[in-house]
């Protein structure tokens, strides 16, 4: 079994994760526990050469960048040039050996990189005699092309034609990604094994900051189709209205990505937000945690998602939620959150300034619906996919 890395080795001058790197690591973890005398890592390596990797380095490369995510203070880009350096230099890739004939290899990749080259895959293919088993996030960009950038749409239906005419195998994190990859999957001829498997949350315990202004947190990249713009009216609004120190705060986790002109005016330019709304880019997974657990509520009002891992982690925290009525959600959150249309500024207005009183009938009853949800683990996930492989490799 050959588990594809090159997104973490892409990512070394990156002090905090995106999504995609969280899943490769959890893949990574859960692998090396699940079968650890047959994984082998491999990867295209930032110097554009492909092979595998060494184990016992790359191990160490884990680690350190599990605690490089974790740290409470921003390593010091020196630090961290150096770093990735030392990290690069320890993990140049090795040639691969030949599987059996009568037995190939697994090749395994949760994320997007190099699904633009199919010429690139075909080589490693043949080169690791492997099966390929590939990871579906999502198919927003072609679904939505109004929230990518503008080659987006094309680049990314040049990674779905890469998995649905190689894959044998394919695990989508939602049954709302699956309805949106099959009639790819129906127009090519292909039918190779898939399974859903939700995305884990891990185990989570973040002290709820005391003595604070009560607050809200939107978590996820600032980007066109996170839907931010709603929130920032309503918080406009409700800053005219009552002024800026007499509401909650709303604070913004993620990064500034595209086509983000009208945000980000209003974040810079706009008088009323001054005092009543926070941006942090940037932050280590402690802090983020410990945001979420002292927020009113996790405030999702997306026009289009995956999966929603999000949603998860503040349930997991027992924060109420209310996200956007998409099918991803719903499979996120089950029957928990309050759900809304993205578009329903009304409706979004009435669910946060329920919330942000000291007694909320939406909070109480999400409290009775949490105890019949169950958080979606990494070992069940990896479960589903320990008996795909099993079943390729038969």
């Amino acid at each position: 079994m050959v588990l594809d890395l090159s997104r973490l080795l892409s990512r070394v001058l990156h002090p905090t994760p995106t999504g995609v790197d969280r899943v490769e690591m959890a893949y990574a973890r859960g692998l090396l526990a699940a079968m650890p005398e047959r994984l082998r890592f491999a990867a295209i390596h930032p110097t554009g050469l492909y092979g595998r990797l060494p184990r016992e380095r790359t191990i160490a490369f884990l680690d350190a960048t599990e605690e490089r995510w974790h740290r409470q203070g921003a390593m010091p880009m020196r630090a961290l040039r150096s770093a990735a350096l030392r990290s690069l230099w320890a993990l140049r890739p090795r040639p691969a050996r030949a599987a059996p004939r009568d037995r190939p290899n697994l090749y395994v990749q949760v994320s997007p990189n190099n699904l633009t080259r199919p010429a690139l895959i075909d080589t490693i293919l043949r080169r690791e005699q492997a099966r390929f088993v590939c990871l579906v996030h999502d198919l927003i960009p072609i679904e939505y092309p109004e929230y990518a950038r503008p080659d987006g749409a094309a680049l990314h239906r040049r990674r779905v034609d890469t998995i649905v005419s190689r894959a044998d195998g394919i695990l989508t994190n939602s049954h709302a990604t699956l309805a949106a990859l099959q009639p790819y999957l129906d127009r090519a001829g292909r039918t190779p094994e898939i399974r859903v498997a939700h995305l884990g949350t891990e185990p989570i315990s973040a002290l709820r900051p005391e003595g604070q202004r009560p607050y809200f947190v939107c978590v996820g990249t600032i980007e066109p189709r996170k839907n931010h713009l709603l929130l920032l009216h309503i918080w406009r609004s409700l800053s005219e209205r009552h002024g800026p120190h007499a509401i909650p705060r709303l604070i913004l986790i993620g990064r500034r990505g595209w086509e983000n002109e009208q945000v980000v005016d209003m974040l810079e330019r706009c008088p009323a937000l001054v005092g009543c709304v926070e941006e942090k880019g940037g932050l280590p997974d402690r802090e983020v945690q410990a945001i979420i657990a002292g927020a009113q509520a996790l405030l999702l009002p997306s026009f289009a998602e995956g999966y929603g891992m999000p949603v998860t982690e503040a349930l997991t925290l027992g924060v109420p939620v209310v996200c956007s009525d998409l099918p991803a959600l719903h499979e996120a959150g089950g029957a928990v959150p309050e759900f809304l249309d993205p578009l329903d500024g009304p409706g979004w207005t009435s669910a946060i300034m329920d919330l942000a009183g000291e007694h909320s009938a939406i909070r109480d009853a999400q409290r009775q619906r949490l105890a019949a949800w169950h958080a979606p683990g990494w070992s069940e996930h990896i479960a589903i996919l320990l008996e795909l492989l099993h079943k390729l490799g038969a």
